[in-house]
């Protein structure tokens, strides 16, 4: 699959480009309602990476601009080492089982992952119900950034273990139906810290699909918005579609009044898993 890389895409003024294939300017704003079916590969857990993005925060993310800000921490700072920081954790959040998110949740959830916490973490505390404090084995001005890795999202201390089978995270969406890489159902929560930010979907449904002439069939038949392709020539030959980088080099392709942010992903159009907080329906 044909990759989009980011710098590249602002350095050429592609971002502009995109959105004006799908009929939106640049400047288009999005709007709240509608439900997005998305038919994706099975390759690379796709399906999994998008309801993570869906019902799961991180500590901090990489926002469509490009810019590191607060997701579940609001500030941090380090000390002159970079290896000892205290984290500020945002309050009055809940998971979607109605639990309230507090500091012990992010010291479970850091923990259970070995990958990083082997590699990264000497120790890590909650300090308070809403502070954080993480000690590094080296120094690493760098983890803030570290911290928005998906792979790292936040869930009830009580389920780290289980956390993508339940689906219990303190994201947009509240999971409706999870299938191991098989099928994701997620509805808008009625209240969320991001309101009038992100997450312009009322319901976001991710099918997987093996075959790419299948889910191209799926999206000329209307029974999907949005198809991770390559497609064979020719089997989009009616219908009005936007393709994306273009007609030919395909990575994916929309329904026109399909929305999209300016950035998709630095390695590829569905990459980031964050496509229910950020497309939206015009």
């Amino acid at each position: 699959m044909t990759r989009i890389d980011r710098r590249a895409l602002f350095a050429s003024g592609a971002a502009a480009a995109l959105l004006a294939a799908t009929g939106l300017s640049p400047d288009a704003k999005p709007t709240r309602g509608g439900r997005l079916r998305v038919a994706v590969s099975r390759e690379h857990d796709q399906v999994t990476e998008l309801a993570r993005g869906a019902a799961f925060d991180t500590l901090t993310e990489v926002a469509p601009d490009g810019v590191l800000r607060g997701e579940l921490a609001v500030s941090w700072q380090s000390a002159n080492d970079a290896r000892h920081w205290e984290f500020k954790l945002r309050d009055g959040v809940d998971f979607h089982d109605g639990s309230r998110f507090d500091a012990s949740d992010a010291v479970a959830s850091l923990l259970s992952q070995e990958w990083f916490a082997d590699r990264h973490i000497a120790a890590v505390e909650a300090t308070g119900s809403s502070t954080l404090r993480i000690e590094l084995h080296e120094a690493n001005p760098q983890l803030p950034f570290l911290l928005a890795n998906q792979s790292l999202s936040i869930c009830p201390a009580d389920c780290v273990d289980s956390a993508m089978a339940t689906g219990i995270g303190t994201g947009l969406y509240a999971a409706r139906r999870i299938d191991e890489n098989r099928h994701f159902l997620g509805e808008r929560v009625p209240s969320h810290y991001k309101d009038g930010q992100a997450g312009w979907l009322d319901a976001i449904d991710v099918i997987a699909i093996s075959d790419p002439s299948v889910r191209a069939e799926a999206l000329r038949d209307g029974f999907v918005d949005v198809a991770e392709l390559p497609a064979p020539d020719g089997v989009l030959n009616r219908g009005d579609f936007a393709y994306h980088p273009s007609s030919q080099n395909i990575a994916i392709a929309a329904r026109r009044g399909v929305g999209m942010p300016r950035v998709i992903g630095a390695r590829g159009a569905l990459d980031d898993g964050r496509l229910a907080e950020r497309w939206w329906i015009a």
